[in-house]
């Protein structure tokens, strides 16, 4: 098994790049693991990237990114929100992992955005721990046109849920002092569900 932990992030990018290239195209490489390689991941794993992204089960970073076991470390939770476990997750990821590049995923069309949207501008409230999920959404969303179309402010708000995002990752102390060194990245990126296709975002 390949060490790809501590490759360069600019690299760790350009490997999601191809690899979402490959799953777009249906030319995908990964078919599975001879047992040997099975038993070499018991030592311990390696990934090369990291990505905080939502549950939805129509968005499995593994697969729009081609990637192999082992080779990305996975946090989900829907709606890609920022919260003490999933810090825990990430500092785990940059402490011990060693990867130095953090993607937060989101969608087109995700629930857990259009939710928040509902609460905020709606009033319309969500099952008790949905809505918990959901108010940690609402300081993403940004001011919306209301006679834009339903879907074209719900685009928007994905995009700024994902921002959010990555800003509080980027001001977390570890955040601040792993940029500053100059080696991390923590991007956005949004999957458009009918294309296949990742937009990553500046």
């Amino acid at each position: 098994m390949v060490d790809l932990s501590n490759i360069p992030a600019d690299e760790a990018l350009r490997r999601l790049i191809a690899g979402n290239e490959r799953f777009v195209s249906g030319e995908m490489s990964f078919a599975g693991l001879e047992k040997e390689s099975l038993r070499e991941m018991v030592v311990g794993q390696h990934p090369f990237a990291t990505i905080l992204g939502c549950s939805d089960s129509r968005v499995p970073p593994e697969m729009i990114f081609d990637a192999g076991l082992g080779d990305l470390f996975v946090i989900r939770v829907a709606g890609n929100v920022f919260s003490p476990e999933i810090a825990g997750s990430l500092q785990y990821a940059g402490a011990h992992l060693n990867t130095l590049l953090f993607v937060v995923l989101g969608h087109e069309g995700c629930g857990a955005v259009s939710a928040a949207l509902k609460t905020r501008d709606d009033g319309e409230l969500q099952l008790s721990r949905i809505q918990l999920l959901v108010e940690t959404i609402l300081p993403a969303l940004p001011p919306l046109d209301r006679s834009l179309s339903q879907s074209t402010r719900l685009t928007e708000a994905v995009e700024s849920n994902v921002r959010w995002t990555v800003k509080q990752i980027s001001e977390t102390p570890e955040g601040q002092r792993r940029r500053a060194e100059g080696r991390v990245k923590i991007v956005g990126a949004i999957y458009e569900i009918e294309s296949g296709r990742v937009k990553f975002i500046s």
